[in-house]
Parts: C-alpha cells; structure tokens; sequence
C-alpha cells in the first residue's frame, strides 16, 4: 500500500468539493520576528503593541501578508504541489487581525475548472478561507493555478470559469472592529502623508532595493509550511533554479512600499495580482505603487487607497507592459490591492 503522496493532478479536481487542508497552525511572536528579519517591515502598528492600542487594537497583529502566507502554505499539498504556474488572485478580504497565540487552519472550494488546449494541463480555481481556533473566518480568496495532469488521456472536464469582481469596492472592505486613528502619532508611524495627501494616478518610487538570497527565500517559504517542488528541489525545473516563491517577492515588495506608503497601515483587501516573470535569487527586487482609487470607509477617520504595487528586477520605475501589452521582462509582480490609513 502507497502511504506516500504525489499531490493532486488536474483531473484529480471536480467543481464543488471542499479540500480540508492538513497541519493546523500557531502562530506566535516568533513568527513576526522572524518576518521582520527576513524582509524590511517596518509599518508601525505591526511593529508595536503600544502603537495598536494606541490605534485601538488589542496588540499589534501578525503582519496581514505573514497571515495570508500561513493560510495560503496549508494549501499548497492539496492544489498546487504539481502546478506549473500559480496564475492569479481575486477577491480577497482580511476579516480578522490575526494575533499570536491564534490557531490557522484552511479550507478550499474548487469553482471552476479549464482544460488547456494542449491537453497536459488545466487551469484550477479555488476559493480559500483561513480560520481561526474559534472557527471564525480571517482571510478569504481566490486563486486560479496551472496544473499538470497524470494521463493526458484522462477525459477534459466540463469548463467552468467562475465569474469574479474585477475589483472590491470599499463597501467590501472590512475594517477591524475598534480601529481609529484619533490618536494616530505620524512621528512615530515614520511619515506624516495622511490619505488625502494622495491623488489617483500618483505613482510612487519606494527607491530602496533588496537583493534575494537562496537561504532566505528558502527559509521564508518552510516558515509557512509551503511544499511546492520548485521552490526546493533544483532538479525540479529544466534549468535547475529554484524559483522564488511569488509569495516573497510580495511581502519583499510591500515592505520595501514603506518608504512613500509607511501609514497605509493595514491590507483590507486583494483585488488582482499577477507573478508577471519569474524571480530567482541573486535578483534585486525594487517596488513602485500607483494610486488607483480612493474612498471613504464607514469608519470615521478611516481611508482606503487601491494600489497598484509592482515589483520589478532592473529597469525602470512605471514601466510596465510593452506596446504588445505583454508585461516587461524585469517586472515581478502586479498587484492590486485596498490598504486602510489615516484621513
């Protein structure tokens, strides 16, 4: 009898099934720590639990990205262990700060499934929740991933493409219940740009860049338990590079935002994002937003910008896609995404 496990191929899935993904988590202080010591987070009311009490929080949450990477590594055995590509994400909300002490663990619902035209592949949609030890709902989103199939025999399934908001709207948003920043210390937070200090279409260079290291992505990625091949085994990929997992290049390049973007304090929602080119170590990441939106929330004091926050290796700032609308070939990463700050 087999006791090992290959991972799940594309005809493996079916519309409607609900994954119950393995290895629930705890998370505790050590886990900030260590994010802070492999990427450059510096936001203040994930750096300080006298800065969240002062912004009406409890303590100071684990980092909104460090919780979506715990959530999104439970996932990773059952969905994209023999994926070819991690496409996309959409509608993805932040319901609950998540505090050490807290206990992880998540559920997949398969919505759509596509057979390539090629036959040895599929595209996988997947709506994912992670909750908490009181079975309370913290993080949601969907991702859509590229897999490989077993037997390309294996009949096509019927196409199911899931019809997904393009992006959030503010009303979607959900600010953390006793959040203000009546008494927000700007000194303290790093930068004194309130939300209305802002324009739609601004484009910011955050200027500071890191070089990625093979030990560190590494290390960043069995942090959150995520077991793709890729991402370890050179042998894994025709060139023999390790690719970089597109989670690190995100938390890279949204730590790197603090600097022009230190009080968009807190990840409200995830509206589009893309792994443009591929990452490898040795590769310095450097990060520009845009500012594409923005709103009021229901909170007094409460503001939403929708970003754009591309990460790029070499190149130029703003640029992104050529006039064959393909991206460029240093771009990283697009993401679209709503953070809340200070009116």
């Amino acid at each position: 009898m087999v006791k090992t496990n290959p991972g799940r191929f594309f005809e493996d899935y079916s519309v409607g099934e609900t994954i119950h993904h393995a290895v629930p988590r705890t998370v505790s202080g050590g886990e900030r720590v260590l994010y802070h010591a492999l990427y450059p987070a510096r936001h203040a009311l994930y750096s300080s639990d006298e800065f969240a009490r002062a912004c009406g929080l409890c303590a100071s949450p684990l980092d909104d990205i460090a919780a979506f990477h715990v959530v999104f590594g439970k996932t990773v055995p059952d969905i994209s262990l023999n994926a070819i590509a991690n496409l996309g994400y959409a509608e993805g909300r932040w319901l609950r700060p998540v505090y050490p002490g807290d206990t992880l663990r998540s559920t997949s619902e398969v919505i759509g499934v596509k057979q390539n035209s090629n036959g040895k592949s599929g595209v996988v949609w997947v709506r994912t929740k992670g909750m908490n030890q009181r079975d309370e709902v913290v993080i949601d989103y969907v991702r859509w991933v590229m897999v490989r199939k077993a037997d390309e025999d294996a009949p096509a399934p019927q196409t199911v493409v899931p019809d997904l908001k393009p992006a959030l709207r503010v009303d979607d948003l959900i600010v953390p219940e006793g959040l203000s920043f009546a008494d927000y210390d700007f000194a303290l937070a790093g930068e004194p740009h309130r939300w209305g200090d802002y324009d739609v279409g601004e484009q910011i260079d955050h200027v500071d860049g890191v070089t990625v290291e093979e030990a560190e992505h590494m290390m960043a990625t069995r942090l959150w338990q995520n077991t793709a091949k890729v991402h370890f085994d050179a042998t894994v990929r025709e060139d023999g590079h390790r690719l970089i997992y597109g989670g690190h290049v995100i938390s890279m390049a949204r730590t790197l935002s603090f600097n022009g973007l230190a009080n968009a304090q807190i990840v409200a929602g995830l509206n589009a994002g893309a792994h443009a080119n591929p990452c490898y170590s040795g590769d310095t990441i450097k990060a520009w937003s845009e500012v594409l939106e923005k709103a009021e929330t229901h909170v007094p004091g409460v503001g939403a910008l929708r970003l754009r926050l591309v990460a790029r290796k070499g190149g130029e700032p703003f640029a992104l896609k050529g006039e064959d609308g393909r991206y460029a070939p240093d771009v990283l990463l697009d993401l679209d995404y709503w953070a809340l700050m200070p009116m």
